[in-house]
């Protein structure tokens, strides 16, 4: 009887992921075939509006000098740079006020202002209004990403779209100008950058930058049938009317780019649509040991769930709001992946079974060539690696069947602990949102 049960789970576990898998690859695909011929508009640069660069930092010294200059160095002529040093104990408010200090543009007439809360504020401007650059450095007491963001954002920021972007990342230099593009659509609401993990000589390194690469390509499906529901807060971008309307972000779950995109989504993703930008390009770093990924991990998960809870009921069949993929596919896909998890060790165990009784591995060997194939799909239809970069990480394919076990061990230690903590799950007690920044190597 167990027998019996455990192989029709099997059978539909396994065909379930079969018909994501094959989505995601004919999805991908088809965006890119329907996007091929999409530009960026970067023609007559006086009707470019202003954006807001908010950068929360927290213990980052390593890197926020980096962070800040890949910013300073956009080609976006209309920007307004906000840092947050959310109570930093290291360097980092020192780092920001030295680069704000050293960054004194030729040909440019440059103000410095000083507030009562410490603030430090410096503008240039080129005598024509259409190219100005604006610095802003916030300092507060330690309380959280979410509540540095809202402090900036409370603050009165000047950009009619506003894009976060974590502290240990670096933007690509094109990156505002395309983001800015795609908010022709008035539907629109939200872009969600092409997030790259750098290259790291470490297994665990490897393993998120392939995590990474697999995930981001999978939201051109998501943004193509309009269900997008998560947007990371890595030059994550929206417009500052639809974060005024929705209150800033939430400060009690554990993830707060998560939170603010599925609190807008939830309005109606027909209306305020969220889409991913492949071409929106920024660089993280993973973080550097097993220990570390496990609690990031877990604070992944902790959020995503707390989300998904807080606001499901706004995803109801009757909703006309919303678009069918996103009713019917996405946000139950979201909980059936988590049941699929929990289930997983015990379908492999399974399969083991099975293997040794049959004495045949072709079981193994089949999952082995599907994600082996799957992995390269990835890789070969990418956009802006060369052809000599897809040759060196096509290397790696063949041994990511078996890293990504590692990653399922993660995943699973994550979600046995957020099911181990029913009362933060369902926000019954006060999740703590401040943050403890993960060691960095720095850039």
């Amino acid at each position: 009887m167990i027998q019996n049960i455990l192989f029709y789970i099997f059978m539909v576990v396994g065909l379930i992921y079969m018909f994501h898998l094959g989505l995601y690859v004919v999805g991908a695909n088809i965006y890119d075939i329907l996007n091929y011929a999409k530009k960026s508009d970067k023609k007559d640069r006086k009707k470019l509006p202003v954006v807001s660069v908010i950068i929360a930092a927290y213990n980052e010294e390593k890197s926020i000098v980096k962070c800040l200059d890949t910013v300073w160095k956009s080609n976006y002529p209309r920007l307004e740079i906000i840092i947050v040093d959310d109570g930093s104990k290291d360097a980092t408010y020192s780092h920001v006020k030295q680069f704000i200090a050293n960054h004194n543009y030729r040909s440019t007439t440059s103000q410095v202002r000083r507030f009562g809360d410490g603030t430090l504020k410096r503008v240039w401007h080129r005598g024509n209004v259409a190219e100005s650059r604006t610095i802003k450095l916030m300092t507060k007491p330690n309380g959280g990403k979410s509540s540095a963001l809202n402090m900036a954002l409370a603050s009165g920021v000047s950009g009619e779209y506003v894009m976060t972007l974590d502290a240990d990342s670096i933007l690509d230099k094109q990156a505002i100008r395309n983001a800015v593009s795609y908010f022709k659509d008035n539907t629109i609401v939200g872009v969600a950058a092409n997030v790259r993990v750098l290259d790291s000589l470490s297994i665990i390194g490897l393993l998120q930058k392939f995590e990474h690469m697999i995930g981001y390509r999978s939201k051109k499906f998501y943004s193509m049938t309009g269900s997008e529901l998560i947007v990371g807060g890595v030059a994550s971008t929206y417009r500052k009317s639809v974060l005024e309307e929705v209150g800033f972000y939430d400060t009690d779950t554990q993830t707060e780019d998560i939170g603010l995109s599925m609190k807008i989504t939830a309005k109606g993703s027909k209306n305020y649509r969220l889409i991913y930008a492949p071409d929106v390009i920024a660089m993280t770093q993973g973080v550097q040991t097993f220990g570390a990924l496990l609690k990031q991990r877990y604070r992944w998960k902790l959020g995503n769930l707390q989300n998904l809870i807080k606001y499901s009921s706004s995803f109801k069949t009757t909703n006309s709001s919303h678009s069918r993929m996103m009713t019917f596919y996405r946000v139950p896909m979201a909980y059936l992946s988590e049941a699929m998890l929990v289930l997983e060790p015990f379908i492999l165990l399974y399969v083991l079974y099975l293997s040794i009784v049959l004495q045949s591995f072709a079981l193994f060997a089949g999952s082995y060539m599907v994600i082996t194939a799957y992995v390269l799909f990835t890789i070969w239809p990418d956009e802006h690696y060369s052809n000599k970069e897809k040759m060196r990480l096509s290397m790696y394919a063949p041994i990511m069947y078996f890293l990504f076990y590692i990653m399922d061990v993660v995943q699973l230690v994550a979600v046995f602990r957020c099911l181990a903590s029913p009362k933060k799950l369902a926000l019954k007690v006060e999740t703590d949102g401040r943050w403890v920044s993960p060691e960095r190597k720095g850039f």
